[in-house]
């Protein structure tokens, strides 16, 4: 009933066999396929069925299709944003010592949803890493309780017409020590500086070399140990890239995160993320309008 396109009935057929009985009816000889995504084993399936076809490679076209994002798509990604916000928000407000890292996790997505989004990041969970286990880049929640002192990462979103948003915040139960300071100074510090050079034809690594300098001058190199920044819209990670390796060259329409962060095993890390619209005159954050800077509850 909600459907735009024409539906094809897969009766007693698999599905595979719908599809290509469908595209036998076009009369198709040549078929782009998405390597990246399509299994060996369908990939196989569909071989055998239709032999005297010839096949291409087009995993790059689609993404290239969808880098540019609209007004719609735009909004999309700034709703997503504001309503993570406002989530996150709303759960720190239950957060108390021994509340676990899935506990978090749970009601965060549950929260999310309840502010009016379709979920959070799908078959992906929001990374909750609390104390030592900050120190994990994508650390998955766990049953570890939050104690005291503890430091912690929360890197979430949330999901509105099939487009995400990407934020990353810390918080600390408890005064932060001097430490959790020194690196919220210098991650927000490489998070602005960066943020501020994104605009049209910058390069992915110009971008991140910006943040990277500041890290390294502060003798923390070793300790960033990702990319800065990555494309996002239907797909969490999309392109461009912002990292040491991207040839990417920034332009409008763009959808990217910048999010420089600092881990040392055994004690803990931090990252700061938001979301930012690649503009004619530089780029707007779109992501909501959390605070930056470390909670302390």
């Amino acid at each position: 009933e909600q459907s735009p396109y024409t539906l094809v009935t897969q009766g007693s057929r698999t599905m595979l066999e719908a599809v290509c009985e469908l595209l036998k009816d076009q009369k198709c000889h040549r078929i782009g396929v998405e390597k990246d995504i399509v299994s060996i084993r369908n990939f196989e399936k569909m071989s055998a069925i239709m032999s005297l076809v010839e096949w291409y490679d087009t995993s790059s076209i689609l993404p290239l299709l969808r880098r540019t994002k609209d007004s719609s798509e735009v909004d999309s990604i700034r709703k997503a944003g504001q309503i993570a916000s406002d989530a996150y928000r709303e759960v720190l407000g239950h957060v108390s010592l021994g509340m676990t890292e899935k506990e978090f996790e749970a009601l965060l997505e549950y929260t999310v949803k309840k502010l009016g989004a379709e979920g959070g990041w799908g078959n992906h969970n929001f990374i909750v890493a609390s104390g030592a286990r900050s120190a994990l880049p994508h650390g998955a929640p766990t049953d570890k309780a939050f104690q005291s002192g503890d430091w912690v990462t929360v890197d979430f979103g949330a999901m509105v017409n099939g487009y995400l948003s990407d934020i990353t915040r810390n918080f600390c139960l408890g005064a932060p020590n001097e430490k959790a300071r020194e690196i919220e100074s210098l991650l927000l510090r490489a998070h602005r500086e960066a943020a501020l050079a994104l605009k049209p034809g910058v390069s992915g690594r110009d971008i991140d070399a910006i943040a990277r300098r500041i890290i390294v001058e502060e003798g923390y190199g070793e300790q960033f140990s990702h990319g800065l920044g990555h494309a996002l819209g239907l797909e969490i990670h999309e392109n461009p890239r912002l990292s040491p390796l991207s040839h990417d060259i920034l332009q409008v329409g763009d959808v990217v995160t910048v999010e420089p962060g600092v881990y040392f095993p055994g004690v803990g890390g931090m990252r700061i993320e938001d979301d930012y619209l690649i503009t004619e005159t530089g780029a707007e954050r779109i992501s909501g309008d959390l605070q930056q800077e470390l909670a302390v509850l």
